[in-house]
């Protein structure tokens, strides 16, 4: 009789373990973070007919343009390029008027619930697309140097795990990857490594954090004063509103100036002030996600004590917390610059930016930028190695950069991408990490319907679907996507054959095709002949005479001559055909000829380095 009751609970206790086992999940794709870059991988996933689980610790969608209430955007004003410029109108039409420059730092300023409500109603639409909230990563499931799942946890010590084909780290600081084993850089760089004459040394110092606030203006009258903070200083503040010397008192000056930096829609402001404002020095990278809770509290209470300073000292009692947005105004989570960064199959440095005719990346590249180099390292209690930052053109990110150099199946989408700790500076922007993490979503997608590792993708297949998204893979910015050239000068741009000016432009850097202009003929054919790595068998003709019309029929049939005989292709025969013009043709026209007259682009193939080869 007893052995019987024992064998009874202990079958009872089976079944209880069992039926309370951790719950595991199958889909296709896992995006860790709802973020900048996880919001837009998850949705160009779910679009791409890709089943998608996002799992986000917030109840928000958007990471640094919602939950962490940055929504005054910097750079990318004049790139319109695929799913930011999407959101963009979508702003746009929300708050009718095509203006939203509102606030002096940004030509985009808009209400953080405002752009959660679009992410949102875009994932609702998306019926391949589900989103959990609540959940941070806890542990990767790794076999033989492959991430095949991840398992997370909520603050009730609930947990569930993840098993994709495909995982993508959207997260602000790396998590993911480097639970999955992956090496990564934190923080400043030696120059032996980062290969930058601009590089002082290796360090874990990282960029400060700030802790963005939403704030209302309520009426002339009105007294919406927080709680004087535990701990607060006024003297940390004095500074804030002007550059001259106030270490005694406050200056008393018109400092509106300082809330209309990121002034919002419907009176309200971005508090994201970076002179003795509400930036702070926090460095929690290496903090299991979910323990970083905690630690945040420090540049919470700075802020409050920044916000209490505005309303007590400068004496703005009716501007307050929007009790109407994010958090009752207080962000869900920090501003972090930076993190971890991932040891890629490629690593993007601040030289690719400065020259990339010299190197072949950008060939590869997969998103644009053309904000300045830009680092926040005032509220470090120490001594920073003195950075210099030299002026940039725009630029285009590398595929290789997404992917880590010995993990598979994981790519990287957000600020932990394989670049030096100077190109971060601008790497880091929201509208790059926005369309990184698009391209991640596409390099996914082709990942899982080939049943191929990211690293096994074809470069020009994704370019050729972020192509056909308009999304520009070359910073060109005087050929819209509009244009019915716009496709050719992006895929001759990428290949180098017609190239750009890049020019430093203060805090919008440009990149110009010049379209309308002409281009010698020998130029044309070195161009050429760099991205074949061999002799095009034309005619040879004098430096200054420009490219004709004769010209392109020419150059394109030696080139599909080349790609016959190295690709073993029967030749053709020649077709005749009506007299070709003498006319001088401009660079968009020459685009449009080649690109039409080539016949075998397809048969180029580009390596994640960047070198071409026929196939």
């Amino acid at each position: 009789m007893k052995r019987n009751i024992l064998v009874l609970l202990f079958f009872c206790v089976l079944i209880h373990s069992r039926t309370h086992a951790q719950t595991v999940i199958q889909t296709e794709a896992l995006v860790v973070g709802a973020g900048t870059g996880g919001t837009a991988a998850a949705l160009q996933l779910a679009r791409s007919g890709v089943q998608t689980l996002v799992v986000e610790p917030t109840n928000m969608m958007g990471g640094m343009l919602t939950a962490a209430a940055v929504s005054c955007t910097d750079g990318n004003h004049a790139l319109p390029s695929g799913m930011w410029e999407e959101f963009r109108q979508a702003l746009y039409k929300h708050y009718g008027k095509n203006n939203l420059g509102s606030g002096w730092v940004s030509n985009l300023c808009f209400e953080p619930k405002v752009a959660d409500s679009i992410f949102k109603a875009w994932a609702k639409n998306e019926k391949k697309l589900q989103v959990r909230y609540g959940f941070y990563p806890h542990r990767a499931i790794v076999t033989k140097n492959r991430i095949t799942g991840v398992v997370f946890i909520n603050e009730q010590k609930q947990s569930f795990q993840v098993n994709a084909k495909i995982v993508i780290d959207a997260t602000d600081l790396g998590d993911v990857f480097a639970m999955a084993g992956a090496a990564y850089d934190v923080g400043t760089d030696d120059p032996l490594v980062s290969l930058e004459k601009e590089a002082v040394k290796k360090t874990d110092i990282i960029q400060d954090l700030t802790w963005a606030a939403v704030l209302k203006d309520y009426g002339t009258g009105s007294d919406r004063s927080i709680q004087k903070p535990l701990g607060y200083n006024a003297k940390e503040y004095y500074c804030s509103n002007t550059n001259v010397p106030c270490d005694d008192k406050p200056w008393n000056g018109d400092a509106k100036k300082m809330l209309d930096y990121g002034k919002l829609p419907n009176n309200k402001y971005m508090l994201n002030w970076p002179a003795h404002g509400n930036d702070y020095y926090l460095n929690v990278v290496e903090k299991k996600p979910i323990d970083r809770l905690k630690e945040w509290k420090v540049a919470q209470d700075h802020t409050l004590g920044f916000i209490y300073f505005l309303q007590q000292e400068l004496g703005w009692k009716h501007i307050g917390l929007a009790e109407d947005e994010v958090n009752k105004g207080m962000a869900l989570i920090p501003y972090h610059r930076e993190g971890r960064r991932v040891q890629g199959v490629v690593r993007f440095n601040i030289n690719h930016i400065k020259q990339p005719y010299q190197f072949n990346l950008y060939r590869t590249g997969i998103s644009v930028g053309d904000y300045p180099v830009d680092h926040h390292h005032a509220k470090y209690p120490g001594k920073v190695p003195s950075l210099q930052f030299p002026p940039i053109p725009s630029f285009n990110i590398p595929l290789g950069a997404l992917i880590p150099a010995t993990i598979d199946g994981l790519i990287v989408c957000d600020k932990g991408i394989s670049v030096t700790n100077i190109a971060n500076g601008t790497t880091r922007l929201q509208p790059v990490v926005f369309l990184t993490g698009q391209a991640a979503g596409v390099l996914a997608s082709l990942s899982i319907q080939q049943n191929k590792q990211p690293r096994q993708i074809q470069v020009q297949q994704v370019q050729d679907r972020l192509l056909a998204l308009k999304t520009y893979i070359v910073p060109f910015v005087d050929v819209l996507p509009q244009d019915a050239s716009w496709k050719a000068v992006q895929k001759l741009g990428a290949l180098g054959i017609l190239r750009g000016k890049g020019i430093p432009e203060a805090w919008a850097n440009r990149t110009y095709f010049y379209p309308d202009s002409k281009i010698g003929y020998l130029e044309l054919i070195r161009n050429i002949e760099q991205l074949l790595g061999a002799e095009l068998k034309v005619a040879r003709k004098v430096e200054s005479i420009f490219v004709l019309d004769y010209d392109v029929e020419e150059i394109a049939e030696a080139i599909n001559r080349h790609i016959e005989k190295v690709a073993n292709i029967a030749p053709r025969k020649p077709v005749d055909g009506p007299p070709v013009k003498m006319d001088i043709l401009t660079k968009k026209e020459i685009a449009n000829r080649l690109y039409n007259l080539v016949l075998y682009w397809d048969r180029f193939v580009v390596d994640l380095e960047g070198n071409c080869k026929i196939q």
